[in-house]
């Protein structure tokens, strides 16, 4: 076995490095080509562990490499050509790989680079429950720290690839880049389509020799022991103390290994991040047998001297959010093993062939999905139902979701899709399907609820995704195949055997092949049992999707998406109703100063009309979806309607938001903290204070308005008793001046705040001169404009500022004798 720390640098190693600082992208990759060609493997195993990292970057992101996540077809043509072509399934590298792996080389990889889960696991010297990592872990006399695994080329090469999605940063906003366009995703597919492929079988590994194809051998540690697949299974415990490698006696079981190691590094480096604590949960019993006994081995030998503690390992709980690109990748994955499963034929998928297997890829086709995917493919899908922010781009996440939920869709004899209206029906032949992934369907429904309601159903790009949750829950006969499982689950045990019961606590699918493939039973409230227990455990406490709590958040949806309805129309109509200066005119103060606003801005506002229309569709359709899946009355959503048209009084304005009276005041509700959020209510607002001390407004000049308010409090301190003397008089004069140094609205003010009447009560103004007029754009541009006019005329300034004054003292004395007439007239 060589490792490459162990050799010396190489010429050859020397040289590459020097070419990809001084040659072209095309003339290195050239010269790549020929090197594999030419030079053996003893010389291209030192190359090897450089040329990944230069292709893929390096694992703490700090190189980029080829930075395949940005390479496109339509910007790049010729280096995305050139890539595609070298990193090809059939290509120069992979021929390398075989190349290497016929020799049995192994490479160091860090543990440290691998998921928080199972990387922290490693360091306490816990071993993963997972054939990626057994038999390849190697400790060091010196601790935790600096572990590696022994990698063989193929395994190596995946590694790098799977992480390279992960360890890298992610790219920049104002690179907008179409993920399916790029090389990696692309790759991804090639890769997919190469060792899981849905026709046929898997294509051997490349010739490594001009002479002849010589192909490469399975890993010296075995990578998936078959005889798992089926009924019966040797004493894993057994074979894991004595450290024996058994070798397969079904030869053909050694040309689908590659396929075996995509897809477990595929799903350990994307799915496996959540908290330690579910990753310890996820460990069958068998596997805890086996690490109990593995960790004193290793004590007595190793770690007799210092043994770590597992403090930092109860105390481990990895941060991670997944990126829209990442999910995205793994939204393809999934789809490809639907149709890789879905591709067995009817006679190879019945339970007589199931017992006498034929070939390793039909038996690997069968455990694909429930035993590598489903149980760390729920834990990511609920970790980014709880974290992933409430925005548009959670509608990447739903559509993995979605995908994952419609094995039917990449079925190989799968109809045409229907119409809107009339969905196809979902074949009776899933229900199996949907019995054994019951949470995928009802906890994460319940969770998606829980989201829409906190969410703007008024945007469309929200309004679409409750739209397309609901249509796809609406398929016929999906709901009754859902409620006909929660119906198994919810069963009495009392019919299932007391040694079948025992096996609840043991998931049923782990991903490994350490712990048994559960045997074939018929009972299917077991199989569903068994699935829910293995994902949440024993003690679990679950929500039925068509119970009543799940029910009533129904109907809270039903309401909000009436209310969001409402509301969009209401958007649409002062949209249209708005003139087309309103900003203009606005800025030069002409228009209503109206600073509370109606509604706050979304995406209607920027969208249109066509917008408008869009949001009202999806939300009444998913409405009548809602209706079909959880059979509401038409009268419950009758009863919506009418009661969303009271919102408005008599004279056409809205009322108050939901509120309670408390001690101080009015109190929010829940409801009214929504109906504000979304726009559907809102508290009529004005300002209360002393006009003068108001906040300055946009269409004043601060400098200004802060001058003239020095001057007018001058003037007012100064002649106080003066003007007070003025308007106390009977006279014309004494009403001209109350016309312009009182307020005549003070007194029919009403405050809303209880407390802040209350403050208010015993607080009285004096007559006082307010200039702050001047200070706005309005008045001053009002000025320039007559001026000007004036200009025209031939009037000077002077002239035209007395002409100014005779004419607002005409105005004046005007309203001020309609002031006084209609102060008689109140009663």
């Amino acid at each position: 076995m060589a490792f490459p720390h162990l050799q010396q640098p190489s010429f050859l190693l020397a040289s590459l490095k020097a070419d990809s600082i001084n040659k072209p992208f095309a003339q290195q990759c050239q010269d790549l080509v020929k090197v594999i060609e030419d030079f053996p493997a003893k010389e291209l195993h030192t190359i090897f562990p450089w040329l990944v990292e230069s292709i893929f970057g390096s694992l703490d992101g700090v190189l980029v490499g080829w930075n395949l996540r940005c390479l496109q077809g339509r910007v790049n043509p010729v280096e995305y050509s050139i890539v595609m072509e070298f990193l090809d399934p059939g290509g120069p590298m992979m021929k390398l790989v075989y190349k290497l792996q016929a020799e049995d080389y192994k490479f160091d990889f860090p543990v440290s680079y691998l998921p928080g889960p199972v990387k922290a696991s490693i360091q306490e010297c816990i071993l993963p429950d997972s054939p990626l990592y057994h038999n390849k872990v190697q400790f060091t006399p010196t601790g935790g720290l600096g572990l590696n695994l022994a990698l063989n080329p193929f395994e190596y090469y995946i590694f790098f690839f799977a992480l390279s999605l992960i360890t890298q940063k992610p790219l920049p906003v104002s690179l907008h880049v179409r993920t399916s366009d790029c090389a990696y995703f692309i790759l991804v597919d090639r890769y997919l389509s190469w060792f899981l492929p849905t026709e046929g079988s898997v294509p051997p590994p490349l010739s490594s020799s001009p002479g002849g194809t010589s192909p490469s051998p399975p890993p010296r540690t075995p990578a998936i022991p078959f005889a798992s697949y089926g009924l019966h299974h040797t004493s894993l415990l057994k074979r894991h103390i004595s450290h024996q490698t058994s070798v397969n006696a079904d030869p053909a079981s050694h040309e689908i290994w590659r396929s075996e190691t995509l897809l477990q590094v595929f799903v350990e480096m994307w799915l496996h991040h959540y908290s330690l604590e579910m990753y310890q949960k996820m460990q069958s019993p068998h596997a805890k047998l086996e690490v109990l006994h593995y960790r004193l081995s290793v004590s007595s030998a190793l770690y007799s001297p210092a043994q770590p503690s597992l403090q930092a390992l109860h105390a481990y709980q990895e941060s991670f959010t997944p990126t829209e690109e990442h999910v995205l990748v793994v939204r393809l994955l999934l789809k490809h093993l639907h149709a890789f499963a879905n591709s067995l034929k009817p006679e190879q998928a019945s339970p007589s062939a199931h017992s006498h297997a034929t070939s390793p890829l039909e038996e690997f086709k069968r455990a694909a999905v429930p035993r590598f995917v489903q149980q760390k493919l729920y834990l990511f899908l609920q970790h980014c139902f709880g974290h992933w922010p409430l925005d548009a781009s959670f509608r990447a996440v739903l559509e993995m979701w979605l995908s994952y939920l419609q094995p039917w869709r990449y079925a190989p004899d799968k109809q045409a899709p229907g119409s809107d209206s009339q969905p196809r029906c979902v074949s009776e032949k899933w229900a199996p399907f949907v019995q054994e992934n019951l949470l995928m369907y009802t906890k994460l429904f319940v969770g998606f609820l829980n989201r829409a309601l906190r969410t703007d159903l008024v945007s469309p790009k929200h309004a679409l995704m409750v739209f397309r949750v609901a249509k796809v829950f609406a398929q016929p006969n999906l709901a009754e195949m859902i409620q006909k499982g929660e119906q198994l689950f919810l069963e009495p045990e009392l019919v299932i055997p007391h040694r079948q019961h025992r096996l609840f606590t043991a998931p049923t699918f782990t991903g490994s092949f350490l712990s048994p493939w559960p045997p074939a039973v018929t009972d299917a409230s077991f199989k569903v049992k068994s699935h829910v227990y293995s994902l949440e455990g024993q003690d679990c406490k679950y929500t039925p999707m068509f119970g009543p709590e799940a029910r009533t958040l129904v109907l809270r949806l039903a309401q909000l998406i009436t209310q969001a309805k409402h509301t969009a129309k209401s958007i649409s109509d002062q949209c249209a109703e708005s003139p087309a200066g309103h900003s203009f005119l606005s800025w030069l103060g002409f228009s209503s100063m109206d600073t509370n606003g109606s509604y706050t801005a979304n995406d209607l506002d920027e969208m249109g009309q066509d917008s408008v229309r869009k949001t009202d569709e999806y939300l009444e359709k998913a409405l009548e979806y809602l209706r079909q899946i959880f059979r509401l009355s038409e009268a419950q959503l009758r009863q919506f309607t009418l009661a969303l048209g009271t919102t408005q009084d008599e004279n056409g304005k809205k009322q108050l938001p939901d509120c309670i009276v408390g001690e101080d005041g009015l109190i929010l509700t829940p409801l009214g903290r929504y109906q504000i959020i979304n726009g559907l209510r809102r508290f009529e607002i004005e300002y209360q204070g002393d006009p003068e001390l108001q906040p300055i407004r946009s269409y004043e000049i601060a400098s200004l308005v802060r001058t003239l308010f020095r001057l007018s409090s001058a003037i007012n301190h100064r002649f106080a008793g003066q003007m007070a003397a003025l308007c106390s008089r009977d006279d014309f004069l004494g009403s001209f001046c109350r016309y312009h140094l009182t307020e005549p609205g003070l007194a029919s003010r009403h405050l809303l705040s209880p407390v802040g009447r209350r403050q208010v009560a015993g607080h009285t103004r004096g007559p006082r001169l307010s200039l702050r007029f001047l200070g706005s754009y309005r008045t001053l541009v009002s000025l320039l404009l007559a001026f000007f006019v004036a200009s025209l005329f031939c009037v000077g300034p002077l002239p035209c500022t007395l002409l100014l004054t005779l004419g607002y003292v005409l105005y004046a004395s005007a309203m001020t004798l309609l002031t006084e007439r209609g102060k008689l007239h109140q009663p």
